[in-house]
């Protein structure tokens, strides 16, 4: 799809779209919350265009089933949610950061209010909403649309988003790299565009904007399992670290303990809300585990509760455990839950009456690309938001609901200091050069080496993790690296080369700051060095060439 094209950069073909180069002012690379938000904040003041990889509903934002973290109750407050935040982040929390985006939770709430986004109403709350409470929240401060906000959310700002004359949307592009100074030559390595493949077609297009907002999620595809949507590949990460960006804190991927385990349920996550409505995990003997582990049990941190159940597991030789929400009424699951009750119930699990088969996952990457409080990356002219950035509010482990709050706060920062720039001068951008590729034959290379990455980084950079185990997966990396840059100098490059590459250097960069850590915080815990430092301090890692003129 290309909607709001603009005319003197395309010339029309039968069935297809054959383009030289767009200009925009402003380039947002992905079309989750964070950048349709961004996209409808500047859209009013600027040529803005979104490229997305698929459909423009099928990121991670949309899967979001839970809500988002906001102080919006009498009896809660914003120190309140500052110290949650920090207490799940295990001392790694930026509390400038924290503060920011705390502070703005109200404000980007109503935002989205004011866009017609249905949040679930309680006449009973002094919010006029309903809301629920999450592991590590210390109030009922979850606001939500039954057990699929991210969809509710996302469906009503994408169809803003559609109709809005000054915005461009290209679906089924994928970014391939960035272009920058660097790259031309010039002494100032700002950020001026990108080349993006047509997947349907193979056209590869470039794309000139005097900004550039990426917002491509994280990296959860790296793991063998995850809740994470196929398009997770680390893309945004990646490129921003080929562009000279600094990545901090990549080691802390988030497992979230309760993905449904169920043999035709594909990365369908059961909610953090389900323990906070009083959800059980049990084991199949229907003991109660959690209290062995922490006080809090099924409101502990995530972290928490993900490792449990891995050591259960193991411990125990277990495919799964279970999560028990039956002892609530049917009206209730069915009022609150419905989606999920309706998944369940489809795969002949009715969470009314029997317990649901849990196991951990692979669900965010509360690392990525160095930013401040603007969104402003290491580059000139380029920004970073959403789960591909890296702000200081998620420190060593993200608080439940926290995530689409930080799109929303983040994107209207970007936005905003994107506003009071002066217009920019985007120089002139080269075409993609193919002249010197062929087709490649061996695709099958490419699949295969997807299907060992995911695996060794699932055995050996999963929950727990070694030294020795780090040490294994970053040899196959290294190998991995070599055989795909091969393969990417030599081929006309597809969408499945381009997600393996930015997957693999995205497992790099998470092994490389796992290794650097030398204690277990957060999400990172090593049998090598089980305590924590008395200094918490994130993992900065610079890509080469950084800081050299």
């Amino acid at each position: 799809m290309l909607a709001n094209a603009p005319d003197f950069a395309i010339v029309r073909h039968p069935n297809e779209w054959i383009a030289q180069v767009l200009q925009f002012d402003v380039l947002i690379i992905g079309s989750g919350l964070a950048g349709l938000s961004a996209a409808l904040k500047l859209a009013d003041h600027k040529k803005v265009a979104i490229i997305t990889k698929k459909s423009l509903l099928e990121g991670a934002s949309s899967r979001a089933q839970g809500g988002i973290a906001a102080v919006l109750a009498d009896d809660d407050s914003m120190a309140a949610h500052i110290q949650d935040t920090l207490t799940a982040g295990a001392g790694l929390c930026d509390l400038t950061a924290t503060r920011h985006v705390v502070e703005h939770g109200k404000q980007a709430i109503d935002w989205l209010i004011a866009q017609g986004v249905p949040f679930t109403r309680d006449a009973g709350n002094d919010s006029g909403y309903h809301l629920t409470r999450e592991g590590g929240h210390s109030h009922r401060r979850i606001i939500h649309t039954a057990d699929a906000t991210g969809m509710a959310v996302q469906e009503t700002i994408a169809a803003k988003a559609m109709a809005h004359p000054n915005i461009t949307l290209l679906e089924h592009h994928i970014a391939i790299d960035l272009i920058t100074g660097r790259k031309l030559g010039q002494p100032d390595n700002r950020c001026h565009g990108t080349y993006a493949l047509n997947s349907v077609s193979g056209e590869i297009i470039t794309i000139a904007a005097d900004n550039v907002i990426l917002a491509t999620g994280g990296a959860g595809k790296v793991y063998l399992y995850t809740t994470n949507p196929d398009t997770s590949t680390g893309d945004g990460i990646a490129m921003g670290w080929r562009a000279g960006c600094r990545v901090a804190n990549m080691e802390f991927i988030q497992f979230h303990p309760t993905c449904l385990y169920h043999p035709h349920a594909k990365s369908f996550l059961i909610s953090e809300a389900v323990r906070g409505e009083g959800g059980i995990l049990k084991l199949p003997d229907g003991t109660h585990f959690m209290p062995w582990h922490d006080k809090r049990a099924e409101l502990a941190p995530r972290d928490i509760v993900a490792r449990a159940i891995d050591f259960e597991m193991k411990k125990r030789g277990l495919d799964c455990v279970y999560l028990d929400i039956s002892h609530k009424p049917a009206s209730f699951l069915q009022e609150h839950f419905p989606t999920i009750y309706a998944r369940c119930l489809a795969l002949g699990i009715d969470i009314s009456r029997q317990p649901i088969p849990v196991v951990p996952a692979a669900h965010y990457t509360c690392g990525g690309l160095v930013t401040d409080l603007q969104g402003r990356t290491d580059v000139g002219n380029l920004y970073a938001i959403g789960e591909t950035a890296y702000t200081g509010l998620h420190g060593a482990n993200r608080l439940a609901s926290n995530s689409l709050l930080e799109c929303l706060v983040f994107a209207d920062a970007a936005a905003r200091d994107i506003l009071d720039k002066p217009h920019g001068k985007t120089p002139p951008l080269p075409q993609w050069d193919e002249s010197r590729v062929t087709d490649s034959d061996e695709q099958i290379v490419i699949s295969h080496n997807w299907e060992e990455l995911r695996r060794f980084m699932w055995d050996y950079v999963g929950i727990v993790r070694t030294t020795k185990r780090l040490q294994r997966a970053q040899h196959r990396i290294q190998l991995l690296h070599e055989e795909i840059h091969e393969y990417y100098a030599n081929f006309h490059v597809t969408a499945d080369l381009l997600e393996l590459r930015n997957l693999v250097l995205s497992a790099d960069l998470i092994v490389q700051s796992a290794l650097a850590r030398h204690e277990s915080r957060g999400l990172h815990y090593s049998k090598d060095y089980p305590d924590s430092l008395p200094l918490a301090e994130p993992t900065v890692l610079a890509p080469p060439g950084y800081g050299v003129a």
